[in-house]
């Protein structure tokens, strides 16, 4: 028997998250492990009218690729990922790594060519995405191996989770849409705004933002949710900015990335742990070494790190920045295989952000009321 909380997540990524409608060609995409999950979503599209399909690979397959595949097998893209990126309306990624490790060893080479193989479908998908042909949203199945990361038990996870969704409440739809309104009034504010400028700990970066709309992001592309963002001029990035937590990336770890920026570009990047992994991801082509995207944690429900970007860049009071692609619904114009978010905690005193020097978040605070706060 299923956990009934996987019955509620289904729900709300159906029908809230993409809104799935009959007739839709809706692909459910993720780990074996996340078959309960997968399960859920089937029965939940099924009953909204729409056609589910299922493509699943384990970790045992992606370390087969990884050993065994020649160069030619590494760099080739698939036409069958071709047809499903352009026929798909609606995309459910589920993430269920059972050892969020298997790929350490890795060479960074290799995934290198593997990245640059899945730029093809990467940017249709960020096109048609953009243009509201195609919804999606991505997910996280609880698992062993994401609980030992967070240092938690799998209960403890699994709470962390599903609260971390507020499917703990007893409308979680209402709650987004709540969610959605308070966030929506800080991406008002931001629209139309020049410049930010992140100050804190060896920090001190300025990002050109003129005429780039801020998404409100509330729990249709990212489940759960918490961030607004934008995609910075590609050419005005300029300063240094030190990551706080350890960025990870494909099942590898990099720990204290300090990278300094001029004209938009990173021209110097330095690791304690994983650089030359670092180095390979960002040299993989030219759009790498730009931001693609800049936003703000905005989920003060999500407060520990636990090494899973898709919680730990939703932190109330901590800002992301990617490298590599940018969303075209922002106006970003950078184009690569990779992108990258990399957490930069502001919750301690001295830390803010300004934006058209006017400071709004301060200490991990937001400084106006009606914006996301504690």
């Amino acid at each position: 028997m299923r956990d009934p909380r996987l019955d509620i997540l289904a729900n709300v990524l159906v029908s809230y998250s993409c809104a799935v409608k009959k007739g839709d060609l809706c692909r459910i995409n993720g780990e074996i492990a996340g078959l309960p999950l997968m399960e859920a979503l089937y029965e939940r599209i099924i009953k909204a009218g729409g056609h589910p399909f299922v493509t699943t690979t384990s970790d045992a397959m992606e370390d087969a690729f990884f050993r065994f595949a020649s160069d030619e097998q590494l760099a080739f893209y698939s036409p069958v990922n071709q047809f499903v990126v352009e026929k798909m309306d609606v995309n459910f990624g589920i993430w269920a790594d059972e050892n969020t490790k298997s790929l350490t060893n890795v060479d960074p080479r290799k995934q290198s060519l593997s990245s640059q193989a899945r730029k093809p479908f990467l940017k249709r998908f960020l096109d048609r995405a953009a243009k509201g042909e195609l919804r999606w949203v991505g997910t996280q199945f609880p698992t062993t191996g994401s609980a030992q990361d967070a240092e938690m038990s799998l209960r403890e996870y699994e709470d962390f989770v599903f609260h971390a969704g507020l499917l703990h409440l007893p409308d979680p739809i209402a709650a987004w849409k709540k969610v959605s309104e308070t966030q929506q009034r800080l991406a008002d504010f931001l629209n139309g705004a020049k410049e930010v400028h992140i100050i804190g700990k060896d920090t001190d970066l300025r990002l050109g933002v003129e005429g780039r709309r801020w998404i409100n992001c509330d729990g249709h592309e990212n489940f759960p949710d918490g961030e607004v963002f934008t995609g910075p001029i590609e050419d005005a990035v300029e300063g240094t900015i030190r990551y706080s937590f350890p960025a990870v990336h494909h099942g590898r770890e990099c720990h204290d990335i300090q990278l300094v920026f001029k004209a938009g570009k990173v021209v110097d990047a330095r690791a304690t742990k994983g650089e030359d992994f670092l180095i390979s991801m960002i040299d993989q082509d030219p759009g790498a070494r730009r931001l693609g995207e800049l936003a703000m944690g905005t989920n003060f429900g999500i407060q520990r790190y636990t090494k899973n970007t898709l919680f730990d860049e939703k932190i109330g009071g901590t800002c992301h920045c990617a490298l590599g692609a940018a969303y075209p619904e922002t106006g970003g114009k950078n184009d690569s295989g990779l992108h990258w978010d990399m957490v930069c905690d502001l919750r301690s005193p001295g830390c803010r952000i300004e934006v058209d020097n006017k400071i709004v978040l301060e200490a991990g605070k937001f400084t106006k009321t009606d914006w996301p706060n504690p």
